[in-house]
């Protein structure tokens, strides 16, 4: 009895090494694929924080980029609005520079006319006179009293003289001119005496004058037909 014992014992503690064996290479296992687990764990853990920081990275440019493109359009679009607004004054400084410049020109031209014309009324208000000298010269040259012809004559052109030195002109025109509605009145017409006279003026009936560019009475002739 003491003999099979001692047989199963060596067995047992055969068995029970075996055991203990398996149990530490189990031990073993676990450990290394909790290390290899915590190893992988950590490393997925890693490489998606980094590619969560590589994605921030990359919002984060794309947003900067962004608000970057976003102020420079802002910049753009406020330089823009300021040329425009540069060009809408400019012009309009233009205009109202050229607006009184013409202003200017107008006004110091009507200025000058009226300072042409200021003795208008008056100088019209004596044509009527140098009118009646004219006729009364060409009646006292009929008699024979050359010291009466020469004493109106001298008065005529005194008073003939001080109206042109107020810018009285007379306006020439004469028998045998073409007729031009512009510059002098037709009264009436009468058959030409020859050919030539054909649709020119045959008499002059009262003549004309101006003061400085302007006609003030328009000189009175007879046309030929």
């Amino acid at each position: 009895m003491l003999s099979c014992q001692f047989d199963i014992l060596p067995l047992l503690a055969k068995l029970l090494h075996f055991a203990l064996a398996t149990i530490q290479q189990k031990v073993m296992f676990k450990k290394i694929f909790k290390n290899m687990s915590q190893d992988n764990s950590e490393k997925v853990e890693k490489e998606v924080t980094q590619q969560e920081l590589v994605n921030d990275d990359t919002t984060n440019t794309a947003d900067a980029a962004t608000e970057a493109g976003i102020g420079s359009a802002e910049e753009l679009t406020e330089e823009e609005k300021l040329r425009e607004e540069l060009a809408a004054e400019k012009d309009k400084f233009l205009r109202l520079f050229a607006e009184f410049e013409n202003y200017k020109k107008r006004t110091s031209k009507e200025r000058m006319d009226l300072f042409k014309t200021a003795n208008q009324d008056v100088l019209q208000s004596l044509l009527p006179v140098l009118d009646d000298f004219d006729r009364a010269l060409v009646q006292i040259a009929k008699s024979d009293d050359d010291v009466l012809f020469k004493g109106v004559e001298l008065i005529h052109n005194k008073l003939k003289d001080t109206l042109v030195s107020k810018g009285l002109e007379q306006v020439e025109i004469k028998a045998g001119d073409a007729f031009n509605a512009d510059f002098a009145e037709a009264i009436t017409s009468i058959p030409a005496p020859t050919d030539k006279l054909k649709g020119k003026i045959v008499d002059v009936i009262e003549k004309g004058y101006k003061l400085g560019d302007k006609i003030i009475r328009f000189p009175k002739v007879v046309l030929g037909n």
